[in-house]
């Protein structure tokens, strides 16, 4: 896991919104939970057994994002693994709660999960984004993802399916 803090602050109109990113700790995961939750459709969300492994898996990137209430207000989990061409992150999720979107969070949040990875080696970074999902779609792509394939039946029980995208990790 990598930790660490970074403090950044949000212009919302004429509102300054301080909020803090930092590293994962275990007693984050039921904040994390809720938000998950909140932010996807059940066939999108991790059960809590599933989330606490994707975050505290030995090569995980975890940052959180914090607001000055101690509140988590948004997070992504990404791992790094080694692949036949060197090693890769994966996104697994990105979860912004809904008061916190277009306002350059997640944009921060996936800058920092891809400085993470350049850290541990990676120099591409790969995600799933369901195809119904244009506001995610727009986002990774105004941070340089590109669209490589369609997987059918990704996403659960119901089989729905996601586009598989990638970045070319540059150094920093």
């Amino acid at each position: 896991m990598w930790g660490g803090m970074t403090t950044f602050a949000l212009l919302d109109d004429f509102m300054l919104n301080g909020i803090v990113l930092r590293g994962y700790q275990a007693e984050d995961l039921e904040a994390m939970f809720r938000l998950d939750e909140a932010c996807f459709a059940e066939e999108f969300r991790f059960d809590r057994e599933s989330m606490r492994k994707f975050a505290e898996e030995g090569e995980s990137v975890v940052r959180i994002a914090e607001n000055g209430s101690g509140e988590i207000v948004g997070f992504v989990i990404a791992h790094v693994e080694k692949v036949a061409s060197g090693r890769r992150g994966y996104v697994v999720t990105l979860d912004v709660a809904q008061e916190h979107r277009r306002k350059g969070l997640a944009k921060q949040l996936m800058r920092e999960s891809e400085a993470s990875a350049i850290a541990a080696g990676a120099r591409w970074m790969q995600l799933h984004v369901f195809t119904g999902n244009e506001g995610a779609i727009r986002l990774y792509e105004r941070l340089g993802y590109e669209r490589i394939r369609l997987r059918h039946g990704f996403y659960g029980a119901t089989g729905l399916d996601a586009f598989v995208y990638g970045k070319e990790l540059a150094e920093l």
